[in-house]
């Protein structure tokens, strides 16, 4: 994903100068092409997320688009009040970006986990939420971000993320994706963690299960229309996230299904439960320590097929 955002980035960096890259301190190897080509669209803040942000804020007060990027706890919460009152209330035309999503960063623990950033991001006026689940649509997202006016949150992995879509791929700002169509249960995710999701769906089907797997890589808006008809027409939801259930995804979900619908619904939400994560391991293995693994999707489904079959 971070591949597919920096080659984004920097195709835009070429097209307009107002384009601008800031980070503090993270990912100055890697912006070593970027740099080299377009040293004055460029700007190192050091480990100062802080006075990034506020820069960031003045720069898109003078018609710049400022596109930050650091590891996402650090610029979603050691910079929380500059984003809120510099970037959010001014409403600037700000990009966040941030890396490590859930618990990409494993082995460097919770101080570097992202598992709180989705609710943090949801509780500001005027911020769209992205969170992509593939390198295609993060590129895709990126060129979106660009064209619009206003905050954006763009939650990234790291790399290696398998790909999903094909080249005919559209993203579009507060639509949700149906990946698998089906009608025993819907699974809805969000970000890289749809993969396991998908991998769930196709183990289903073997066994004659219709899972409808939908990927929701706008969490701010959120894509209300295509929750409603999956409720109406499955009857029973899990989401899964890599995040605090608090505030994150299944949140968003549950306030969509208790504003909208008057018949009752199955519905359990997949994430951390209002815990910081544990264990100590690969991004794989802290999966399935916190209970996010395949299996424990697998689980779940079947779990809430029983319920739906004997409501």
């Amino acid at each position: 994903m971070r591949s597919a955002y920096l080659s984004a980035l920097y195709d835009l960096a070429s097209e307009n100068k107002n384009i601008l890259a800031l980070i503090s301190d993270n990912g100055a190897i890697v912006y070593d092409k970027y740099r080299t080509d377009f040293p004055d669209q460029f700007f190192n803040f050091g480990i100062s997320e802080a006075n990034m942000v506020a820069a960031a804020a003045g720069l898109a007060s003078c018609g710049k688009i400022p596109f930050t990027y650091t590891i996402s706890n650090f610029l979603t919460m050691r910079a929380f009040e500059f984003v809120r009152n510099d970037v959010c209330l001014q409403n600037q035309n700000v990009k966040l970006v941030g890396t490590g999503a859930g618990f990409v960063y494993s082995t460097l623990g919770p101080t570097h986990h992202a598992t709180e950033d989705i609710a943090l991001m949801r509780v500001l006026p005027n911020m769209t939420i992205v969170s992509p689940g593939s390198p295609l649509e993060v590129r895709r997202a990126t060129l979106e971000a660009a064209k619009m006016v206003g905050p954006v949150y763009l939650r990234l992995g790291t790399n290696k993320e398998p790909e999903i879509y094909d080249n005919s791929y559209v993203f579009e700002v507060g639509k949700g994706v149906v990946l698998n169509n089906g009608y025993d249960i819907t699974v809805v995710s969000t970000g890289a963690i749809i993969n396991e999701v998908l991998q769930v769906s196709s183990d289903l089907k073997k066994e004659g299960i219709s899972a409808r797997v939908i990927n929701i890589h706008t969490i701010k808006p959120i894509d209300n229309e295509i929750l409603i008809q999956a409720v109406n027409e499955t009857g029973a939801i899990l989401s899964v996230e890599e995040h605090n259930i608090n505030g994150g995804l299944g949140s968003a979900i549950a306030e969509v299904i208790l504003e909208n619908l008057n018949s009752p619904v199955i519905f359990h939400r997949m994430g951390l439960k209002d815990v910081f994560c544990k264990g100590y391991g690969s991004h794989k293995e802290l999966r399935a320590v916190n209970g996010l693994s395949a299996e424990h999707i697998k689980k779940w489904c079947l779990e809430l097929i029983k319920r739906k079959h004997r409501s």
